[in-house]
C-alpha cells in the first residue's frame, strides 16, 4: 500500500498538484504574452508595436515551455484524460496549435520586412491568433468544468459543436479579459513616456472588464453549475479560496492606480492561479467530468498511470519543474527594466 502513496498522500493527488502548479504557471507565464497580443492593434504608432513586441520578446517562447510540460505532466500522469480530452475537444485543440504557430510566425516575421503592408499583415495575425488562444483556453476550460459527454468506455459522445456553449463561450471571454489586463500591466512596466501613458488607461479599462465579466461568470457557475460549489457548501472554511480570489482581483485595480505595478502583476499573476485553484477545487478527485453519468467520471484515481510510473515521473518531475522554474526567472531579470529599441530588436 505505501508504494501508492507519499508523505501519506495517493500520488495521483500529487500529480493532480502537478499538473494544477504546471498549468497555472503556463496561465501566468503566457498569459500576459496572449495579452499583450490581444491588445496589439490598439498601439497606433509603428515604433509603439515594436515596443510592444519586444517587450514580450525575449521571454515568449520559453513561456509556452510550460505548456508543453503541462501536456508531457498530462499524458504521464493522467494517460487516460489525455487520450478522453485531446480526441474530444479535437477540433479546439487544432485550432489553438494553428494560433500559438500564427503567434509565433508572426512574432518573428513581422519586422524583417520594411513594408508597411507586411508588417500590418503580421500585426493583425499576431493580434487575432493570441485572442483565439486565449479565448480557446478559456473555452476548453469552461467545458471542462461543466463536464462533456463522456460515455462508459472513455468515449467522447457528443459533437463539436457542443463546446461552443454559452458557458464555456463566457469563460473564454473571461480569459480573454484576464488576459488582456496580465498583459497591460506587463507592457505598463516595460514602457516608458507616451505609450506607458496610454497603457495606463489600458490597464483600467481591461481591469474592469475582467471584473464585471468574472462576476458574471461566478453567478452562472452557481447557477447552472451548482456541484461546483457543493464543496465549498460541505467544508465552509475552503471559502477563502473565492475570497481572497476576488481580493485579488480587486487589489490589481488598487495597485495600478497607486502606480505601483509590479506589485499589480503579481496580484494578476495571483488571481489566475486562484481561478484555477478555485476550479481544481470544485473538481477534485474528478479530472474531466462526464455530463451523462458520474460513473463515467475521469478521476485522478481512476485515470491515472501505475504507481510505479507515477513514482519515478514524480521524481523527474521533482527535478525539471525547478529548473525550468530557475531559467524562467533568469531570463526575466536578464531582460528587465524598460525596453529599448536597437538593430537587433523585433
Amino acid at each position: 500500500h505505501n508504494m501508492n502513496t507519499l508523505l501519506g498522500i495517493e500520488l495521483s493527488t500529487w500529480w493532480f498538484l502537478v499538473l494544477g502548479a504546471v498549468f497555472s504557471g503556463y496561465a501566468i507565464l503566457d498569459g500576459f504574452d496572449l495579452g499583450a497580443g490581444a491588445l496589439h492593434l490598439f498601439f497606433r504608432k509603428e515604433e509603439s508595436r515594436r515596443i510592444a513586441l519586444n517587450a514580450i520578446g525575449p521571454v515568449w517562447d520559453g513561456n509556452e515551455v510550460w505548456l508543453v510540460i503541462g501536456g508531457g505532466a498530462l499524458f504521464a500522469g493522467f494517460p487516460a484524460v489525455y487520450a478522453t480530452v485531446l480526441s474530444a475537444f479535437y477540433v479546439p485543440f487544432m485550432l489553438l496549435l494553428t494560433g500559438l504557430i500564427f503567434r509565433a510566425i508572426s512574432i518573428e516575421f513581422r519586422s524583417k520586412e520594411p513594408m508597411r503592408w507586411w508588417r500590418l499583415v503580421w500585426d493583425i495575425n499576431y493580434s487575432a491568433s493570441s485572442i483565439l488562444v486565449a479565448g480557446l483556453l478559456g473555452l476548453i476550460l469552461g467545458n471542462v468544468i461543466q463536464g462533456i459527454a463522456i460515455g462508459a468506455d472513455y468515449e467522447y459522445k457528443g459533437s463539436t459543436w457542443d463546446f461552443f456553449n454559452p458557458f464555456a463561450l463566457l469563460t473564454g471571454l473571461t480569459t480573454i479579459a484576464l488576459f488582456a489586463m496580465h498583459g497591460a500591466i506587463y507592457l505598463v512596466m516595460k514602457t516608458e513616456n507616451r505609450l506607458h501613458a496610454r497603457l495606463m488607461g489600458m490597464v483600467a479599462v481591461t481591469s474592469r472588464g475582467f471584473v464585471v465579466l468574472y462576476f458574471i461568470l461566478t453567478m452562472a457557475t452557481l447557477i447552472y453549475i451548482p456541484e461546483m460549489a457543493d464543496k465549498f457548501r460541505r467544508h465552509p472554511t475552503l471559502f477563502v479560496a473565492p475570497a481572497l480570489a476576488v481580493l485579488f482581483a480587486i487589489n490589481v485595480r488598487r495597485m495600478a492606480e497607486k502606480r505601483r505595478y509590479m506589485l499589480a502583476f503579481v496580484f494578476s499573476g495571483l488571481t489566475t492561479a486562484f481561478l484555477l485553484v478555485l476550479v481544481a477545487m470544485g473538481l477534485f478527485p474528478v479530472i474531466v467530468p462526464s455530463s451523462i453519468d458520474p460513473a463515467f467520471h475521469l478521476t485522478a484515481q481512476n485515470s491515472a498511470s501505475t504507481p510505479y510510473t507515477l513514482r519515478i515521473l514524480l521524481l523527474i518531475a521533482a527535478i525539471g519543474t525547478p529548473l525550468v522554474a530557475f531559467y524562467t526567472g533568469f531570463v526575466f531579470w536578464t531582460f528587465r527594466g524598460k525596453v529599448k529599441l536597437d538593430k537587433t530588436s523585433y
